[in-house]
């Protein structure tokens, strides 16, 4: 007890000594309860700051005030100031220790190189509130602040530095930054979109961070969107539930589905489910694609024989082998390249798998005994100024060829429109553009297209096998179609967002103009004949089309497969216009999405 001795040099060692020992053994005694009552034993070096600070001090107090109280009941005579040096003593002690201990501990973890490095883009107090958590965890160890505050940059913030946004790159890289987390709650979501982009265009990984206040319900902790009215969507009412059921046409059926992992065919599996087949073999050249819906299938039903088939249409053995091995009776044809500037920028590849494919396809099933084959089409088959609408205009060439030939199976396609939420499709990609804080891209300020649902999609293709008498292309009744600025529009605004333009520049998000794509129609069709006829249901239409005759279909083929085997585009390209009713250009241009 040092201070015994500071304040009280004429004590006599061994007297002053003897005389303190009950009092030193009742504090040390004391001192354990009173640490082990404030967790002081239990307050990890790393998280001692501001409550080990305090907790020491209470302590220290505790002990200093009874060693008084002992002094007056065991009369030692020990003066009063003795024991503020005491209590002074005690806390700077325990403090100290812990701290250089803290501090020794830090160091060795900071030695490990496997320690993320976190760069803190904003200095208020989500951010130092972040720091001070940061601070705990072993594995993780902030590095300074960014701030768009030029008040607080060159300064220190809860014990790190403030730097410009323009000092990222040089930060990154000097500072070897493993991540940047943003804790800047208060933007607005674009905003700290945009901010993110661009950090993650100079390498870094990008994590946002709500504010400790919504975290525990004070706010929102995201920004609920309200989804945009399916009907606005669609320009329409929903007809799902008008669409009648088809479980008697695949009933106890064998029932191949090509293309079974896209957004069409696997909607087409799990319709299927619900009319009990006897098999569903799926057929696709995705092994992701493949995996993902035969599981989901496997999850969905039992007792239901399903068999996954990884290969391509174009495979003719393959395809030939898959028929007659599981003697199919009905194929359901949606394998096809459908994206337009991906076809448009691969013209062979696009016309091998959509047209050779769907022949390869027709043809084995017509040897093979099917008794029925539906075509999965398209709107931009109808007079198609692009490669990938004159593609599927000449796949419903070949099969309305081969409608008028055979004798057991019933071919029949069926033409839709846009799909809502297909891969692809304007609506994600809209939704993805918003997450990110825009600009929402639109080709074109005049722009329509149709809408369906996948689930109306899958219901017309089951519903067209059912209706066929051989060579049908079935239309659904549509609606309008839907001005794509305005839905652009509404879903910026269910997202809980402004459209930024000359009205409101002030707004969240813009929408962009960005010109039309090679190909691209400002205004897509459903029928190329305006004659139509009924079917047993009254929001689908059977349109009446001319094709072409059987000399004229064999030679368009054999030309596209000499084009084809010579990687010829010019030629393909000619193929397109002498036998297409369309507008292609005669040479595609190089675009890109």
């Amino acid at each position: 007890m040092t201070s015994v001795y500071l304040m009280m040099p004429s004590y006599r060692f061994s007297a002053t000594l003897y005389d303190l020992l009950p009092m030193l053994a009742f504090l040390a005694a004391l001192s354990v309860l009173v640490a082990v009552r404030l967790d002081l034993p239990y307050l990890r070096l790393n998280a001692y700051e501001s409550r080990g600070l305090h907790r020491t001090v209470q302590m220290a107090i505790v002990l200093g005030a009874s060693g008084a109280l002992i002094n007056q009941f065991l009369q030692v005579n020990v003066p009063l100031s003795l024991f503020f040096v005491f209590t002074l003593m005690v806390a700077f002690l325990g403090i100290t220790s812990r701290l250089a201990l803290r501090q020794i501990t830090l160091w060795i973890y900071s030695q490990n190189n496997d320690r993320m490095r976190v760069l803190i883009y904003g200095a208020g107090q989500t951010g130092q509130q972040l720091v001070a958590a940061l601070r705990t965890d072993d594995k993780v160890v902030p590095v300074a602040f960014i701030d768009d505050n030029p008040t607080i940059q060159s300064l220190t913030a809860a014990g790190l530095p403030v730097f410009a946004p323009s000092s990222i790159t040089e930060l990154v890289r000097e500072k070897k930054i493993d991540r940047v987390v943003l804790a800047m709650p208060s933007l607005s979501q674009p905003r700290q979109a945009r901010i993110a982009h661009g950090l993650r265009e100079m390498g870094c990984e990008v994590h946002a961070l709500p504010s400790f206040a919504e975290l525990v319900g004070s706010g929102d902790l995201d920004k609920r969107s309200t989804p945009v009215a399916m009907d606005d969507l669609l320009g329409r009412t929903g007809l799902a539930s008008e669409l009648p059921g088809v479980s008697h046409a695949y009933s106890n059926r064998r029932i191949l589905i090509t293309g079974a992992g896209g957004s069409i065919g696997s909607e087409l599996c799990r319709q299927l489910i619900a009319c009990k087949p006897e098999r569903v073999v799926l057929l696709d050249h995705s092994e992701l694609a493949l995996y993902s819906i035969d599981k989901e299938l496997r999850d969905l039903t039992t007792g239901l024989k399903i068999v996954p088939v990884l290969g391509s249409v174009c495979d003719e053995d393959l395809v030939r082998q898959t028929l007659v091995e599981h003697e199919i009776d009905v194929v359901l044809h949606a394998a096809a390249y459908k994206h337009l500037p991906m076809v448009q920028t691969n013209v062979i590849s696009g016309l091998n798998n959509n047209v050779i494919g769907t022949k390869i396809m027709a043809d084995a099933s017509r040897e093979a005994g099917v008794e029925r084959f539906i075509l999965v089409s398209s709107d931009k088959a109808v007079r198609p100024t692009n490669v990938m609408g004159a593609s599927k205009r000449l796949a419903e060439l070949v099969v309305q060829d081969l409608a008028t030939r055979s004798d057991n199976t019933m071919f029949s396609m069926v033409r839709f429109g846009n799909v809502l939420g297909s891969s692809g499709s304007v609506v994600p990609l809209f939704e993805e553009q918003i997450s990110r804080g825009g600009p929402v891209t639109l080709t074109h300020g005049a722009v329509t297209r149709y809408f369906m649902t996948i689930s109306e999609a899958a219901r017309l293709v089951l519903l067209a096998g059912s209706f066929a008498r051989g060579g049908d292309v079935f239309v659904l009744d549509m609606g309008d179609p839907v001005p794509i600025k305005r839905l652009a529009q509404q879903m910026i605004e269910a997202a809980g967002y402004t459209v930024r333009d000359r009205h409101n520049p002030n707004g969240d998000i813009e929408i962009k103009i960005t010109g039309l794509r090679p190909g691209e129609k400002l205004h897509e069709e459903l029928l190329i004949s305006p004659d139509m006829l009924t079917t047993p249901h009254n929001k689908i239409l059977r349109a009446q089309e001319s094709y072409l005759s059987e000399i004229e279909m064999a030679t368009a083929l054999k030309d596209l497969r000499r084009s084809i085997e010579g990687r010829d585009v010019d030629g393909a390209m000619a193929v397109i216009n002498r036998w297409v009713e369309s507008s292609v250009e005669k040479k595609p241009s190089r675009v890109t999405s």
